[in-house]
């Protein structure tokens, strides 16, 4: 659309009906170009969006299992000692913001969970690629910190790197049962250090235990990579749970780099459709994270 033209576009139209438009456009762009792959070029991920496409419409993913979850079916406990909300997670407590009600958990929740369905592309862990009882967590983008909650009987030792104050009081209530293993770091992870920013690099030079990345923020994921350049250098084993999904080129990229360095990469099966990117372009499917290993 003309770049002049999609302010008044935005300003007259809906945002629900603007998303609706975007998804019906896309999802005949998408089964238009999978539909013309040669049948000797076509893998079968992309087989399986198209048949899933030609039924359903456009959802960030693509699949059958994303009827599996019900923000409805949700159970949302009071702490009145903490005032804060949460849900049990494999029988532990998980907190929310103190200022979100319960039906924003529910579905917040619920996407959480279908994002680590095990046939997700969001998946971070698989059987091959799982966390071990000696490994050192850094959770950057940790926000509520339900992956983290989830291995936290399994690790050493968790670093969650979250900078919004709102998730910290969170953390902290989740994460009380296991003050001996988790540290909160509140800074954004960054190629400089600040009283906002913290570089990687400089962190674990520090600690010298990090052996685990999760990396998941938003669409920063390359300046994270930035910081983490003598981390890459070092030789030193690690293993990387890398999300790609919320740019174009980033699987590519982030294959090539860390390549480079010497690990062993694998993407994720399936694909995801983040059409809440406003740059989002063919082939408009995107692996949702890589895992790396070295």
């Amino acid at each position: 659309m003309n770049k002049y033209l999609f302010p008044i576009y935005r300003a007259l139209v809906p945002k629900p009906i603007r998303t609706s438009i975007l998804k019906k456009s896309l999802r005949r762009n998408i089964t238009d170009l999978l539909s013309s792959i040669p049948e000797n070029q076509i893998n079968d991920d992309q087989k399986e969006v198209m048949e899933y496409l030609r039924a359903n419409e456009v959802r960030i993913f693509p699949y059958s299992f994303h009827d599996n979850y019900s923000a409805d079916q949700i159970e949302v406990f009071f702490d009145s000692e903490k005032k804060m909300r949460y849900v049990m997670q494999e029988g532990k407590r998980l907190y929310f913001k103190k200022r979100w009600g319960i039906k924003r958990i529910q579905r917040a929740y619920s996407d959480l969970s279908r994002e680590q369905d095990i046939n997700s592309p969001h998946r971070y862990l698989t059987d091959a690629f799982s966390i071990e009882g000696n490994d050192v967590l850094a959770d950057i983008g940790a926000a509520e910190g339900n992956f983290s909650l989830a291995v936290i009987d399994k690790v050493k030792k968790v670093y969650l790197f979250e900078y919004d104050r709102e998730w910290d009081e969170a953390l902290r209530a989740t994460f009380a049962p296991w003050a001996d293993k988790v540290e909160i770091i509140n800074k954004y992870v960054a190629d400089f250090n600040d009283d906002s920013h913290v570089a990687l690099d400089d962190f674990y030079d520090q600690k010298k235990d990090i052996t685990f990345l999760k990396i998941d923020v938003d669409g920063a994921e390359s300046i994270v990579l930035n910081s983490c350049s003598r981390i890459f250098s070092s030789g030193a084993s690690f293993k990387v749970a890398l999300c790609t999904y919320h740019k174009h080129n980033d699987e590519e990229d982030f294959t090539e780099l860390l390549k480079k360095h010497g690990f062993s990469v694998t993407p994720s099966k399936g694909y995801m459709i983040n059409y809440y990117d406003k740059k989002i372009k063919s082939p408009w499917i995107r692996r949702g994270l890589i895992r790396a290993i070295r």
